[in-house]
């Protein structure tokens, strides 16, 4: 049977009101006091009541974390980090899965059912409405990974998806390929067309090099699988793909493999995020690295921010992105 409130003030010699104010922060307490009902609480087992703190201050310390991102494992360390994170800072985090059909209205209505104090969004997908739903909601909210230019008003973490696409195709122009593709994830993901602005600029100021674009139905390893198989099987294929985003890209990958073609000297990959399989022995996927843990730390420091501050100005934090050379991209004629 679970311990109450009224033992923990019977074992310590106080008022249940002293007990209570212990395990409230920001309550005023005494040194003495503090030690007394913290040493009968520890002997007794006592753990607060969360639910019953949330009606005393206002918070329930709950914070949403949202994605539509769990088919792609790179996320599946992304969560790991945040969770990590948020419960460092005395924060607990409720994962919400969006569902394909679930608009911002009803992402809304189903935070607020929980009393959220506050949502981190964790998606390069999720359209720009989102950030204005939740505005009006008057949700305090971060992005990350989001689309920098739709969030102006919001609290951003991540990196520009228009110059990773561009430093993407820089890359493989300075490795000499003469045909290059890219292979991208939805058309219609906000992080797919960056990626794929920033991709197309670069190439157009190459009027000598040959230029192709693909899309995968979505960001997994069967999609871009899939999407290979068809480019492959067309006879028309680039020489280098720029797969915009590792799983994809280790879809494709695999493809490529099951053809008999060999990696780099046939085809050349190359990848972004740098997820944990990229490195794996098999794989070896070059790739470009997106800074998750300072993007994720990041986030949950803006949260805890406006938590205390709540009329902070929003603010844009975007990191840089970093080449890590493996073995899928022939070298460079420096190397």
């Amino acid at each position: 049977m679970a311990v109450t409130l009224k033992e923990v003030a019977e074992r310590a010699g106080v008022s249940r009101s002293a007990v209570s104010r212990t395990f409230t922060d920001g309550a005023s307490v005494s040194y003495k006091m503090r030690h007394k009902v913290e040493k009968a609480a520890e002997e007794l087992g006592y753990s607060p009541n969360a639910l019953a703190s949330s009606l005393t201050t206002g918070r329930t310390k709950l914070i949403g974390l949202v994605s539509n991102n769990f088919k792609n494992p790179f996320f599946l360390r992304v969560f790991d980090l945040f969770t990590s994170g948020l419960q460092e800072q005395g924060l607990r985090p409720l994962l919400v899965n969006l569902t394909g059909d679930q608009g911002p209205e009803e992402s809304v209505q189903m935070l607020r059912q929980y009393s959220v104090d506050g949502v981190i969004v964790a998606s390069s997908t999720v359209p720009p409405s989102f950030a204005a739903s939740f505005e009006k909601a008057n949700i305090p909210v971060v992005f990350a990974f989001a689309r920098y230019k739709d969030s102006t008003n919001a609290n951003l973490v991540g990196i520009d998806n228009v110059a990773a696409g561009a430093f993407a195709a820089r890359t493989l122009i300075e490795r000499g390929y003469k045909h290059i593709g890219f292979l991208g994830g939805p058309e219609n993901a906000v992080s797919t067309s960056d990626r794929f602005q920033g991709f197309a600029a670069e190439m157009a100021a190459h009027p000598e090099l040959k230029f192709s674009h693909a899309y995968s139905d979505e960001y997994s390893f069967s999609a871009g699988r899939t999407a290979m198989l068809g480019l492959l099987d067309s006879g028309q294929h680039a020489e280098v793909y720029f797969g915009a985003d590792d799983v994809i890209s280790i879809g494709a990958l695999s493809a490529m493999q099951s053809k008999g073609m060999k990696v780099p000297e046939d085809i050349g990959i190359l990848g972004l995020n740098d997820m944990e399989m990229a490195g794996w022995e098999n794989i070896n996927l070059t790739t470009i690295r997106q800074p998750i843990r300072q993007i994720t730390s990041a986030a949950v420091d803006l949260m805890v921010s406006q938590l205390e501050t709540p009329d902070r100005y929003p603010e844009a934090r975007l990191f840089p992105c970093t080449l890590i050379e493996r073995g899928t991209l022939r070298k460079g004629p420096n190397a």
